[in-house]
């Protein structure tokens, strides 16, 4: 199957799909998301198509049809990354 024949997967907090509700892991506070985790790479990496940054991030996002997002905590400031499950968006067109 070629990467156009693929279901289309999109992140619903990068889309505005869904708002961003990830609590703080150390004291249970809704962290901010600060976007997307390839976009910190380097100076390049906001303009790089981002399914093809899944295959160099570290993560196995790709496979697991995941979005990886960068989050802190304005309450004690602690740093995570959070996976955001991504839409099959094709199959949702096809089921309405």
């Amino acid at each position: 199957m070629s990467r156009s024949d693929s279901p289309a997967y999109m992140c619903p907090v990068c889309n505005g799909f869904a708002p961003f509700r990830v609590n703080c892991p150390n004291c249970r506070t809704l962290l901010t998301d600060q976007g997307i985790w390839q976009n910190y790479f380097d100076d390049y990496s906001p303009y790089l198509d981002i399914e093809d940054m899944k295959f160099v991030n570290g993560f196995d996002d790709a496979a697991q049809h995941q979005c990886i997002h960068f989050a802190s905590c304005p309450q004690c400031g602690e740093a995570v990354l959070a996976a955001i499950k991504e839409v099959n968006m094709t199959k949702n067109l096809l089921n309405k």
